[in-house]
């Protein structure tokens, strides 16, 4: 993402509208301008690199849309490694040691050089050359560090990761997000509740599969006290959503008056034909080789229930819980199957937390054998559900005879 001081945005009223790059020939001809100077660094120093960015600035008026472009591509798309024949302080602590030996240093400094050469050669069972030394003796200085690796990126996919940057800092203000997921894949859904547990963000969660799910999330200037992190943690969650087919989003900011500076506040809106792209991979169609294997052998069956991958959530207060199949019966019947495999025990608490407050009554539970469940304080009684207990693999046999 892009630090604040990079971030472009107008305000009109108390709407915040950040700025965003059209895709047109004179934005790509930046952006492959950008892409071809880290190229031509790669194996150079993070030094010769950044002079090379300086020097493309120049006195240009868009040196504000060059340096957010090269900071994305040497945050996102760059990788930096000290490279020294030992760790440079080490190599400094030997370098030294030698030269207090034989006096007067600069006189005799490549001899000195020579010397640890043919040690170092010796130890590492590799040629060491003087030359290699003296890269290396402050390689862990950050412009010192080597360019090893570039995955440049299309322009246009830059361009569009920049155009996403640029709305996502308008989040490190946020006192209060309200976002309304529409009805959608509950697939979808599970993708975003994973994301915000992953960022560890507060929301409450309110709604149905029918209608939608209504999430309030509280941004970072909510705290108690400003959470830079939590800004950052904020702003990761919008290319996740950006995964969901239908949403909405009206965010709270606050920010101050550069001159009074007293607070000001404003908002900011988004929906799902915002046409900004998600660099976030898409969800796995399954959590576990449990659920892989489960559904694939289920296809073999001879039977007239259909399963379904995702396809329920359960409303639960303040939160959701999103089963791992539905099985059908063309006659109308249906039920849940819900598979708990995992061992951590926050995880077991919290899932049959969820399994009691679920008030369904159409819930099978299979439950793995190896789980120490009494080691996570759970105990088996009052489950309202049909429990199915299952070694290393589901049967899906056993569930069919639950149906």
């Amino acid at each position: 993402m892009l630090p604040s001081d990079l971030l472009s945005y107008r305000q009109s009223g108390e709407t915040i509208i950040p700025k965003r790059l059209a895709i047109d020939d004179r934005a790509i001809a930046l952006a492959t301008e950008q892409i071809n100077c880290f190229q031509e660094c790669l194996g150079k120093t993070q030094g010769e690199l950044d002079r090379k960015r300086q020097e493309l600035e120049g006195d240009s008026p868009d040196y504000r849309v060059k340096r957010g472009l090269s900071h994305l591509l040497k945050n996102s798309f760059s990788t930096f490694e000290i490279v020294s024949p030992l760790e440079p302080q080490l190599l400094r602590q030997r370098t030294f040691a030698q030269s207090a030996k034989i006096q007067p240093i600069p006189a005799n400094r490549d001899r000195i050089l020579e010397l640890l050469s043919t040690q170092l050669s010796q130890e590492l069972n590799r040629e060491v050359l003087p030359s290699d030394i003296e890269k290396g003796l402050y390689a862990d200085l950050q412009e010192n560090r080597i360019l090893t690796e570039f995955e440049p990126p299309s322009p246009e996919a830059l361009l569009q990761r920049y155009n996403l940057s640029q709305v996502q800092g308008i989040f490190y203000r946020a006192s209060q997000v309200v976002l309304n997921a529409h009805r959608n894949v509950p697939g979808e859904y599970k993708l975003l509740f994973r994301y915000l547990k992953l960022f560890q963000l507060m929301y409450y969660i309110e709604g149905d599969v029918d209608h939608g799910f209504t999430i309030t999330l509280d941004g970072p200037t909510s705290l108690f006290k400003a959470s830079t992190r939590y800004g950052l943690a904020f702003a990761k969650m919008l290319p996740a959503l950006l995964h969901v087919t239908k949403w909405s989003l009206k965010a709270t900011l606050e920010n101050r008056d550069p001159y009074s500076g007293a607070k000001k506040t404003g908002q900011f809106r988004l929906n799902d034909q915002c046409g900004l792209v998600t660099h976030y991979p898409p969800g796995k169609t399954y959590d576990s080789m449990v659920e892989e294997s489960f559904a694939k052998r289920w296809e073999k069956l001879k039977t007239e229930w259909i399963l379904e991958r995702e396809v329920n959530l359960v409303p639960l207060p303040g939160s959701v819980m999103i089963p791992d199949f539905r099985l059908v019966h063309p006659d109308g019947r249906d039920y849940i199957l819900e598979i708990v495999g995992f061992w951590r025990p926050d995880y077991l608490q919290k899932k049959f937390y969820q399994v009691r407050r679920s008030d369904i009554d159409n819930l099978i539970l299979a439950v793995s054998e190896r789980l120490n469940l009494e080691k996570a304080g759970i105990k088996m009684t009052n489950i309202p559900a049909k429990v199915i207990w299952f070694k290393e693999k589901l049967s899906p046999k056993a569930v069919l005879e639950i149906l």
